[in-house]
């Protein structure tokens, strides 16, 4: 910490002391965020229905979108998506805990970046590249890893459809036992 004598000559001010009226300020946009932050939650709990309408239609767009995605198979496609609607009332009490616990502060922060004005964060340099010419493979090689690939896909498709048989025969069984 620096000591700045106050005199005519040195006119430099320390920058770790905040004249009073900044102090008032940072107290006041301080209590103003505190006072957005109680009124998202108050609104969280007031529009809980509306909350969870939304977390509904989300979760719905979101996961077909994911299914169709990562399951391009058919059967297994309607089977996940089946699950996934099944699954729905766990995700909508889940994700409005979550929702309630973590959103109105992740709002508040995200609006007080938006009206605190500052520059935005320095991009990082850029980082120079080596590009390292690769070799093809031969043809032979080409061949194998090509008849290797097939191979693995075949057994992925082996390995879904028992997959979904196993899975049905517990269904059965479980309904059978009830």
């Amino acid at each position: 910490m620096t000591i700045v004598r106050q005199n005519t000559l040195n006119t430099t001010v320390n920058p770790l002391v905040s004249p009073p009226e900044n102090l008032a300020e940072k107290y006041r946009e301080a209590e103003r965020m505190r006072d957005v932050l109680l009124l998202l939650q108050n609104l969280i709990n007031s529009e809980e229905a509306t909350v969870k309408l939304i977390l509904d239609c989300l979760y719905d767009v979101g996961s077909v979108n994911l299914i169709n995605q990562k399951l391009p198979l058919k059967p297994l496609n309607r089977l996940m998506k089946l699950i996934a609607r099944m699954s729905k009332p766990v995700f909508r009490t889940l994700a409005f805990n979550w929702f309630k616990k973590n959103c109105p502060k992740l709002i508040t922060d995200w609006l007080q970046t938006k009206v605190s004005f500052e520059n935005p964060p320095n991009t990082p340099e850029q980082v120079a590249i080596e590009v390292v010419q690769l070799e093809p493979y031969s043809i032979p090689q080409t061949q194998s890893l090509s008849q290797e690939i097939k191979n693995l896909r075949s057994q992925v498709r082996w390995l879904a459809a028992i997959s979904v048989i196993a899975i049905a025969i517990l269904g059965v069984t479980a309904t059978h036992l009830n």
